[in-house]
């Protein structure tokens, strides 16, 4: 296990990301945090903002107690502000928000007031993902992905669908009209931006009934949500957005169906299994074999949603379908063709950079 203290070299990590962020002196930032956050982050972090001249205040929230039928787990959708209205006000009227709370506020309810600003002002917000220094290290965000990211996000805005294939069967087709386009490369200089830090991948939440086809997870493929590699082959049949049936025999076809099941049966609806995004990676920096490296405690799992050439296929909430749910599987996959109308994009795990030049 890593060991978890302030290092020279982490510190320079984060004021080269702050420094991307354009944080400036007399700029007030606030970093929010809360009791069950990795605490050398939080520490970095203050020191790096410090460093660049930024007045900075800290929020720590006390991590609320579990709800759920199950340990939430890469959801990006934090419920530790709990609609705490100073919380929410407070964050709205800095200039930028660091995000070191355990799931992150991605996807969290309180995340649009907080982004809406005061009067005209808007922060910017910066997700440090929950993983040890030494992975924020190896993954600073480059300048250069900016680009790369931006034109996956133009290619995918002007598609109509997305067509999925790998020679291990997976066959699946998503439309892309009304879907809602995103991306991330790793760092927000300007008011009203929101990135996170492993970054570098392009998606799309797809609009309801969009999804459909088979999905064929092989071995060495990823499930972030359990943080462990395939051993197993799972065959997922998706009609109409949700999964209907999960062929496999082994371990990790159980866990998988024991998740869902899980959701399933204490929200009373299958939202769990419906598609939340899809998209693909676009960081080289980024390793698809990272968690081999370390302890579960110390990979939070967000580097391997970027790697480059990875289709990235998630299940659970979709508010662009009109669906929420705790239930969420991140599921990196390798050796994925994938084909935006007529323009492959990537090839077998591959990114085409001149298709998306």
């Amino acid at each position: 296990m890593l060991v978890e203290k302030i290092e020279h070299k982490w510190l320079a990590a984060f004021v080269r990301t702050f420094t991307l962020c354009k944080v400036q002196p007399g700029e007030v930032v606030a970093i929010l945090a809360e009791t069950q956050s990795r605490r050398v982050n939080v520490d970095l972090a203050r020191l790096a903002l410090e460093s660049l001249g930024a007045k900075v205040f800290e929020v720590t929230l006390t991590s609320p107690a579990l709800t759920a039928p199950a340990p939430v787990r890469s959801t990006g959708a934090s419920d530790a502000i709990g609609q705490l209205g100073p919380v929410v006000a407070a964050l709205a009227r800095v200039d930028m928000v660091v995000d070191c709370t355990v799931e992150g506020l991605l996807h969290a309810p309180e995340l649009p007031t907080i982004m809406k600003g005061v009067d005209g002002h808007m922060p910017r917000l910066l997700m440090v993902s929950n993983e040890h220094p030494e992975i924020l290290e190896r993954t600073v965000p480059d300048p250069a992905l900016e680009g790369v990211v931006r034109a996956a996000m133009k290619k995918l805005r002007g598609a109509q669908f997305m067509h999925v294939t790998s020679s291990a069967g997976t066959d699946l087709r998503i439309g892309l009209n009304k879907a809602v386009v995103g991306g991330v490369w790793g760092f927000c200089p300007k008011p009203g931006m929101v990135s996170h830090w492993p970054a570098g991948l392009a998606l799309a939440f797809p609009a309801a009934g969009s999804v459909n086809g088979t999905l064929v997870m092989a071995p060495g493929d990823v499930n972030l949500t359990f943080k462990s590699y395939l051993r197993d082959t799972i065959r997922l049949t998706v009609e109409n957005d949700s999964v209907v049936q999960i062929d496999g025999v082994g371990v990790d076809v159980d866990m998988m169906r024991g998740y869902w099941q899980a959701w399933e049966d204490a929200e009373g609806h299958r939202a769990a299994y419906a598609v939340s995004h899809v998209g693909f990676g676009l960081n080289p920096a980024a390793r698809w074999d990272a968690m081999a490296f370390y302890d579960k405690r110390d990979c939070n799992g967000t580097e391997l949603r970027a790697f480059a050439g990875n289709f990235l296929y998630s299940t659970g909430a979709n508010e662009v379908a009109g669906r929420h749910t705790l239930g969420h599987f991140d599921l990196p996959m390798r050796h994925c063709t994938i084909k935006l109308d007529d323009t492959v994009v990537v090839d077998a795990g591959v990114v085409q950079k001149a298709a998306l030049a």
